[in-house]
Parts: structure tokens; C-alpha cells; sequence
């Protein structure tokens, strides 16, 4: 293992930097694809100084792994990525503020109203079947729905 380490050199790195940011398309989070920086950018610094011990390379490693994980995690968290489609997995919160029609008349401030291709449980003021509501929000898995 000391002989291995002895002739580390800068491929070694830059084939863990590939190895890591290829692992990366399969594991689910952005953790290998910020240590697979820091190796490559390891395996720049060892291609500049070739004569670098293998323990200032290890150093030098955990250093920028570390560095560029916090680094990458600070910028995603003040640039965070868009989605055209937010509420793709918050499918009762993309309903509020539209207007259904209740299938169930709300009896003692619950009820049931078609939305889109499902039945929905609702709750709010009384109100007749065929009424439309206007959906206000959501509680658990209840929309709360008031007359329009």
C-alpha cells in the first residue's frame, strides 16, 4: 500500500475525479460530484508540482474536497435551482386558488368535489352538491374549499 501511495501521481487523480463524478449519476444527492472536483482539481495540483509527497497529495485533497462541497452546498442554497414545475409533488397545494364543483354536498363542514379525475375530500361551510367552491388550501390530505 506505501509503494502505491509513494507513486501517486496526477492520473491517479484525475481517474478518481472521473470515477466519482461518473458515480455521481447513479447516487441519489450532489456528494460525489463536489469530491470528484476536489480530486480533479488534486490531480491539477499534482500535474503543476510532480514531485509533491503523497501525503501533502492526500492533504492537499481532503483540503479542496472539503472546501468545494461547502462551497457548492453555500452557492445552491443562495442560487437555488428553478422548476418550471414546482408543486409537481404537492399535488393537493397546485389546486388552491381554482374553482371545482362539489360532487358531495358539504354536510357539518365536510363534503367531496371533482378535481380533475378524482374525488377529493373537502371541508368548509355548508354547501349544497353542484356548487362551485373556490379551493383555499390544504389540511393533510383535506382541501378546504369556500363558496365562490
Amino acid at each position: 500500500m506505501i509503494q502505491f501511495l509513494e507513486q501517486l501521481s496526477y492520473w491517479h487523480w484525475g481517474i478518481l475525479a472521473l470515477v466519482l463524478i461518473v458515480l455521481e449519476i447513479f447516487a441519489p444527492g450532489v456528494i460525489f460530484l463536489w469530491v470528484g472536483v476536489g480530486a480533479g482539481i488534486t490531480a491539477l495540483i499534482a500535474l503543476a508540482a510532480p514531485d509533491m509527497t503523497w501525503e501533502i497529495q492526500l492533504l492537499c485533497f481532503a483540503v479542496t474536497a472539503v472546501s468545494v462541497t461547502v462551497g457548492g452546498r453555500i452557492w445552491f442554497k443562495r442560487h437555488p435551482v428553478e422548476s418550471d414545475k414546482p408543486m409537481l409533488n404537492k399535488r393537493g397545494e397546485q389546486y388552491v386558488g381554482q374553482v371545482v364543483v362539489l360532487s358531495e354536498a358539504i354536510v357539518n363542514g365536510v363534503g367531496k368535489a371533482a378535481v380533475g379525475d378524482s374525488q377529493w375530500r373537502v371541508s368548509g361551510r355548508d354547501t349544497g352538491a353542484g356548487e362551485r367552491v373556490r379551493i383555499t388550501g390544504l389540511n393533510g390530505a383535506t382541501l378546504e374549499v369556500e363558496p365562490e
